[in-house]
């Protein structure tokens, strides 16, 4: 599990060289572990994590080229990109970009197969 934490952090520094350590370290906590949380655990997580690196913002990652190749997507498909399915995709993504494999669990029609399909062509 850690050296997940040091790949991804070390893809981070390649992608962000002249970022402050601590941001970096604190997005790649983030990425690798809030998409394995359930909604409500999401607030503690976060709790934990401003304890951790008190006073340090995280910068929002820049989604839109991705946002607008998911529009286009979508509209091939006759599909309605609600925002809880934009952050399906991105969290999916992120996931696809740290694990080697992964698995998708959840209720049925809850639109796994369509973020795996809609990545499929991006």
């Amino acid at each position: 599990k850690q050296w997940y934490q040091r790949r991804v952090r070390g893809n981070l520094k390649l992608k962000f060289p002249d970022d402050v350590e601590d941001i970096l370290l604190l997005r790649s906590i983030n990425d690798v572990n809030r998409p394995k949380f359930l909604s409500h655990d999401i607030p503690l997580f976060e709790g934990i994590l401003s304890d951790l690196f008190p006073g340090i913002e995280q910068p929002t990652p820049d989604y839109d080229v991705f946002i607008k190749a998911a529009q286009s997507i979508c509209a091939e498909k006759n599909l309605q990109l609600t925002d809880s399915f934009t952050e399906k995709l991105i969290q999916t993504y992120e996931m696809m970009i740290v694990r080697h494999g992964f698995m998708m669990v959840g209720e049925p029609f809850a639109g796994k197969t369509v973020v795996i399909d809609c990545l499929a062509e991006m």
